[in-house]
């Protein structure tokens, strides 16, 4: 895929789990596991926004594009 979602390098810069972040932001565990994994098709604003103000940080630092095929069911 050619977007690529560096959530856990941010996690990483900031010692920041998983778990803390989930708790700030108002999401799941889970999907948040998911969201790291770039297994989901989307992610709202107001979310995306809610990890930037946790994680002091900008969209830029969390998602980053790369040259690739498509997927499939695009």
């Amino acid at each position: 895929m050619p977007i690529v979602v560096t959530l856990d390098v941010m996690l990483a810069r900031r010692k920041m789990r998983s778990r803390e972040l989930a708790e700030r932001v108002g999401i799941t565990e889970a999907n948040l596991s998911l969201l790291k994994s770039g297994k989901v098709r989307g992610v709202r604003f107001d979310t995306l926004a809610r990890i930037c103000a946790a994680l002091d940080c900008q969209p830029g630092d969390l998602l980053a594009w790369t040259p690739g095929p498509e997927p499939e069911d695009a």
